[in-house]
């Protein structure tokens, strides 16, 4: 049986406050909220909600937002996220809503579990996906991801942060780290260049040639982009004082590019960033870690596999995650999902349960599930 809610206007959005450790963002902003009210939305913002970004009350109060408990956010039409509901989270799940958020089944089976056992209606960010391939709401954070993957990759260097003693960009007379970066999509791109800005010799590797090509004419300092094969990673890995993994697959587990073995072999206190790590990791090594704890040391070598990496910058990154959802936000609130698709079809790719069902390709592979096609389901 259809919900109806997928055919009507959502009166109300509710935004809880994040519970994930260290998780500081808010899924939405004063400006924000001005807009979804001047619309006729009920905003409902969980008190203190935006404090771990610098967002008072007063300031989502001001906008025209009714400050509520955590109970009362979670019983509005749409409740918008910035990551997936937490076990503690999952009796707020329910039949007749939707849930806007990152999602990342593939990576926590459990919450996709959840999603279908409560028949709750759940959007991804990360899956909205363009006809030309590209992620609109993954992009912002894909790019401070890949920044930040650099910029901490150089901090666990220092031998007081247990690294090597490496300085990233060297100095006169003295070699620079050699950082190789798996992955030219927007993680990669963004760590590959801020890690050739400060110096460093960089080899970004990826499966498209087509993909090396289009970033060529901005690349910068010593920055070499080779087309990846498992031998060439086999030769490069053992060398690199700091290896990112940057690897995406939309809606499924990312693959795993370096196993055990491989690790094994790095650099005593080299340092691995694996960002793929919210969608299961492509370092066989890696285990997720917090910002409280973010890295652990195996055979040798620093892991920091930090799963909301996003979460160090929090006003940056709500801002620019607020700049690409809002549209969508509208869109779901203020018309239904159905007419939303209409008007947006790269929602249908962001469908990822409905009523019981998982409705998108990946994530059902993923859970190993049968999907139903997001058309089905619908209706």
């Amino acid at each position: 049986m259809q919900s109806k809610i997928l055919s009507t206007p959502m009166a109300s959005i509710g935004v809880p406050t994040e519970i994930k450790a260290d998780e500081l963002r808010v899924a939405l902003t004063p400006d924000g909220v001005r807009e979804l009210v001047t619309q006729g939305i009920e905003v409902r913002i969980q008190t203190g909600a935006g404090y771990g970004a610098g967002i008072k009350d007063a300031a989502f109060a001001a906008a025209g937002a009714q400050m509520v408990t955590r109970e009362e956010a979670w019983e509005a039409h749409l409740v918008v996220k910035v990551k997936e509901p937490q076990e503690e989270e999952f009796k707020f799940l329910r039949q007749n809503m939707v849930l806007f958020t990152y999602l990342h089944l593939a990576a926590y089976p459990k919450v996709g579990e959840a999603l279908i056992n409560n028949g709750t209606i759940s959007v991804g960010y990360e899956t909205v996906q363009m006809e030309n391939g590209s992620l609109p709401l993954l992009a912002p954070m894909s790019e401070i991801a890949g920044r930040l993957a650099a910029q901490v990759g150089a901090h666990l260097l220092e031998r007081p942060h247990g690294g090597s003693g490496v300085l990233i960009g060297g100095c006169t007379g003295v070699r620079p780290a050699r950082v190789i970066v798996l992955g030219a999509g927007t993680v990669g791109w963004n760590a590959a260049r801020l890690a050739a800005a400060m110096d460093a010799e960089v080899m970004l590797l990826d499966r498209s040639p087509e993909r090396l090509r289009s970033l060529e004419a901005d690349r910068r300092g010593r920055l070499t982009s080779i087309v990846s094969s498992r031998g060439l990673i086999e030769r490069l890995i053992p060398t690199a004082d700091l290896l990112i993994g940057a690897i995406l697959t939309p809606g499924g587990r990312a693959p795993t590019l370096v196993d055990q073995s491989l690790v094994m072999q790095m650099k005593p206190n080299s340092v691995i960033v694996d960002v793929a790590i919210d969608q299961g990791g492509c370092i066989e090594t890696s285990v997720e870690t917090t910002h409280t704890n973010p890295t652990v040391m195996l055979h040798g070598v620093q892991h920091y596999a930090v799963g909301n990496m996003p979460g160090a910058v929090p006003f940056t990154s709500t801002e620019a995650l607020v700049s690409v959802t809002l549209p969508y936000i509208l869109g779901m609130a203020g018309r239904g999902i159905e007419e939303a698709v209409t008007e947006r079809p790269e929602l249908l790719s962001g469908l990822n349960t409905i009523n019981g069902s998982v409705c998108h390709p990946g994530v059902a592979k993923a859970l190993r599930i049968q999907p139903r096609h997001p058309m089905a389901c619908l209706g």
